[in-house]
């Protein structure tokens, strides 16, 4: 089969943005299952961050393609069943859990014995990667892909809704009527975040540096939003807010830094800040007044896969269609993919098509 593999520079090199290790579509062998495990046929896949972050070797577990042994990017996919032919979703769409060894424990991996880790060129999951014409995976690992979503719809979902969800209701508990502040407006997974919030009855409002993006969440059903590099945008923020309710009840944050001082004075008592990333580079910083007001901060990364078949059920009650940016076809069009990530102009995902359903030759 294709497969994109991730290959390691020649040489001495410093990990950081100087450094660009080296991609292949190279022929590999399928995968053949074992027991519990079944064997899809991907159909498309998306691009996340992280894989720029391992081509710049600042993903931790990052390993490379050996000859033996293939480091296969890609940890989003929507595919079919192709074995074995007892499984319940054999021959059907599905998507794939884009982690391993975190079943249902909310407070974080759960798995005695294993370590927690997302598909794609990582040494937790032995190399496996969706950037490739077939992946296997554990039999329980895969769900039905919502009908409402084609393909390149359906490949935006897995890892971005799966962090949306869960710093969305499982870390800030967002519900019908609450003010919500997403920052960094624009990646896949803030998107979501915004359409998950929408479709559960918040109000939302966004920061970005782009007024494109700002109209274009707004469109989506944000309420409006902040330029994050106004300097006075923490002071003017709470006049945007309704009278009726003239605070923010949570916060889905991308940037760390200094967000949980920027909306100090207009967060609620026992507010919560659900931070998934640290965009900005810089600790996150808390003052008096944050703490004055019980205010609480809450790390959220990745999720379980039980939260991720409730990410795809909601998307599927709700009929949430992911924004997708761009389409590739082909994984030799990858390198195009890396670069629109690393320009960062993106609004939504970058999706790669790998395969046609063939409902007659699957």
């Amino acid at each position: 089969m294709k497969a994109l593999t991730l290959h390691k520079t020649e040489g001495e090199f410093k990990p950081g943005p100087s450094i660009w290790h080296p991609i292949k579509v190279e022929q590999v062998p399928v995968p053949t299952p074992g027991q519990n495990e079944v064997l899809v046929k991907i159909l498309a896949s998306g691009f996340n961050h992280r894989d720029v972050f391992q081509r710049q070797s600042l993903y931790p577990g990052t390993i490379f393609s050996e000859e033996s042994k293939p480091s296969i990017l890609g940890a989003d996919a929507v595919g079919v069943v192709l074995s074995p032919e007892s499984h319940p979703l054999y021959k059907k769409r599905v998507l794939i859990a884009p982690a391993e060894n975190w079943l249902e424990s909310s407070l974080g991996p759960d798995v005695q014995g294993k370590q927690f880790g997302i598909l794609g060129s990582v040494k937790q999951t032995g190399g496996r990667g969706t950037y490739a014409e077939y992946i296997k995976v554990g039999e329980k690992d895969v769900i039905e892909c919502p009908e409402h979503l084609e393909e390149s719809q359906a490949a935006a979902v897995p890892l971005g809704a799966l962090t949306a969800y869960r710093a969305v209701f499982t870390k800030a508990n967002v519900k019908k009527g609450d003010n919500v502040l997403i920052t960094g407006i624009g990646g896949g997974v803030a998107i979501l975040a915004l359409q998950l919030c929408v479709a559960a009855g918040a109000k939302v409002w966004v920061s970005s540096s782009s007024e494109e993006k700002i109209k274009k969440a707004v469109e989506l059903g944000a309420q409006g939003g902040v330029n994050y590099k106004d300097a006075a945008w923490p002071k003017t923020f709470g006049s945007l807010l309704p009278s009726s309710r003239p605070y923010l009840d949570a916060v889905i944050d991308s940037g760390g830094g200094p967000i949980a001082n920027q909306v100090a004075r207009v967060i609620k008592d026992g507010g919560i800040i659900a931070c998934y990333g640290q965009t900005s580079g810089k600790p996150i910083e808390i003052n008096m007044a944050f703490v004055l007001k019980n205010a609480e901060l809450r790390g959220s990364t990745m999720g379980s896969r039980e939260e991720f078949f409730s990410a795809v059920k909601f998307i599927d009650q709700h009929k949430i269609v992911p924004i997708v940016d761009t389409v590739l076809t082909g994984l030799e069009e990858a390198e195009k993919g890396f670069e629109l990530l690393k320009q960062g102009g993106q609004f939504g995902k970058v999706v790669i098509t790998i395969a046609k359903e063939d409902k007659n030759k699957l």
